[in-house]
């Protein structure tokens, strides 16, 4: 039953197929010696021809079953796909375009025609018929490049591992720790859902520190915290900022499985990146209660000027999650603590 289904549905594209298609292929017509034909009309328009050119052809068409006609036509298929190409065309510049394509599984039929694609599915209790134009399919390009922005919150890890207590002056506050990239990327398809990313960016980085009363300047041979206690601190911070390339391989299951955005998304890789500039900022207000000043001291003398590590993205639908955690200390070796900054935040 199925292939009866199959050959009626397959004659009807065939139609569609070629009356969209007709501009792009246009038919030569010869004089040629008249010969019998049998035609096979079906719907409003459809119409098979079959030519035979003697008698005796036409004694056997009339011995054939459906299922003998197909198999006469003697299809070659493609065993390592299942691919079964039934209708091509070939262009004067020997170029092949191939309008008709099966694919049959044990229960489950697929037909492509230019474009377009017939599916029917025998594996359950009733067989589902689809049909999709492949009109609104976007294809994914092999290369594209595009710009995104990260926007997080920083905080550093100790030597231990450990964020650092309340008790240490370089103890950072969550909220205004911000971390802002700005990055130039590009993807290359590698396989189906597997992509090799790779950019370029700017990253700012700003340590709030939670005690605002200390302050980070720059010593004779290293960056102290001093506790200032002659002014009414308001805020203390550390920043910095690196040009930073990165590269990256991602899966992206939702099309791997042709479920488009709707899937999951993993990427990780290393980065590395030079610093640009850093700086020491505290406000503050005189005790007696005079208006804010702000103090800004470059500390950018002991903080490295390499800095490498380790990102990762998990990306669920339109929204994607970053982390980043550098390798190196953030300071020279023996001009600061050992603090490996770590970030978290959102990719847009």
């Amino acid at each position: 039953m199925k292939k009866y289904l199959l050959l009626i549905c397959f004659m009807a594209l065939v139609q569609v197929a070629f009356a969209t298609d007709r501009h792009e292929f246009p038919v030569k017509t010869e004089m040629a010696v008249m010969k019998d034909s049998v035609v096979i009309e079906f719907g409003k328009a459809g119409k098979v021809v079959i030519i035979v050119e003697s008698k005796e052809d036409f004694d056997k068409l009339k011995l054939m079953n459906i299922n003998q006609i197909i198999s006469e036509l003697d299809l070659e298929e493609n065993k390592e796909t299942g691919e079964l190409t039934i209708v091509e065309i070939r262009k004067k510049d020997g170029t092949v375009k191939e309008v008709v394509k099966v694919y049959e599984d044990t229960n489950q039929t697929e037909v492509n025609v230019a474009g377009m694609r017939l599916y029917v599915d025998e594996s359950g209790e009733n067989t589902r018929v689809k049909f999709e134009t492949g009109a609104k399919k976007k294809q994914d390009p092999p290369f594209r490049t595009f710009f995104n922005i990260d926007l997080g919150v920083n905080n550093f890890l100790d030597a231990d591992g450990k964020f650092p207590t309340s008790d240490q002056p370089y103890s950072v506050k969550g909220w205004g720790s911000w971390n802002v990239g700005l990055n130039w990327m590009a993807a290359q398809r590698i396989s189906k859902g597997f992509y090799w990313d790779f950019g370029i960016g700017f990253q700012f980085y700003n340590f709030k520190f939670e005690n605002r009363d200390y302050q980070a300047v720059r010593g004779e041979e290293m960056i102290d915290f001093i506790q200032r206690s002659d002014v009414d601190g308001f805020k203390s911070k550390l920043s910095s900022s690196y040009l930073t390339a990165m590269t990256m391989f991602e899966l992206d299951f939702g099309k791997m499985n042709d479920n488009g955005r709707r899937g999951l998304r993993i990427a990780a890789g290393p980065y590395v990146g030079y610093r640009l500039g850093g700086q020491s900022k505290y406000v503050f207000r005189e005790l007696e209660g005079s208006g804010r000043r702000k103090d800004k001291e470059d500390t950018g003398l002991y903080l490295e000027n390499l800095r490498y590590g380790i990102r990762g993205e998990l990306g669920v639908g339109r929204i994607k999650f970053f982390t980043t955690y550098d390798l190196n200390n953030l300071f020279q070796d023996g001009k600061g603590p050992e603090l490996n900054p770590i970030t978290f935040g959102i990719v847009f």
